[in-house]
């Protein structure tokens, strides 16, 4: 019985805790229509997916497969698939210029990962990576 007590008492503070993290988010919300929320976070999934297999190519020392992905999937390449221009009027300036930000420098990774050379790429990677650190540190969405 004290363990499930104790149990308890520890969902109801985890709770308590993550209700209070959520209320006190200063980053600024935006409000898309209910597809476009669902599409926005469909892309950021995918762009996660593909950072992840950017990441075991290179480890694999698959630079060019890294690049690839890069492009088609974040580079500049990928702004029609992601439907980014229907997407921006929806987006504060800051927050496209975060998205075009990243866009931009994983064309450079992938120019970068095609020369062949793992630790330039895994610099230009990180700044893919910033941009995304940099949007989703400024804004949120409902």
């Amino acid at each position: 019985m004290k363990k499930i007590r104790q149990l308890t008492v520890t969902v109801f503070l985890l709770t308590a805790h993550a209700q209070s993290q959520a209320d006190n988010d200063k980053r600024q919300l935006i409000q898309l229509p209910e597809m476009m929320q669902q599409h926005m976070m469909s892309n950021m999934r995918d762009h996660l997916k593909a950072i992840n297999e950017i990441l075991i190519s290179l480890g694999k020392n698959e630079t060019d497969k890294a690049g690839d992905i890069a492009e088609q999937r974040l580079g500049m390449s990928s702004l029609g698939t992601h439907g980014a221009h229907h997407m921006a009027k929806f987006m504060p300036e800051g927050m496209q210029n975060a998205g075009t930000n990243m866009h931009r420098a994983a064309s450079r990774f992938a120019l970068k990962a095609q020369e062949g050379e793992l630790l330039p790429a895994y610099k230009m990677l990180s700044e893919v990576t910033t941009s995304c650190v940099a949007c989703h540190s400024a804004y949120r969405i409902k």
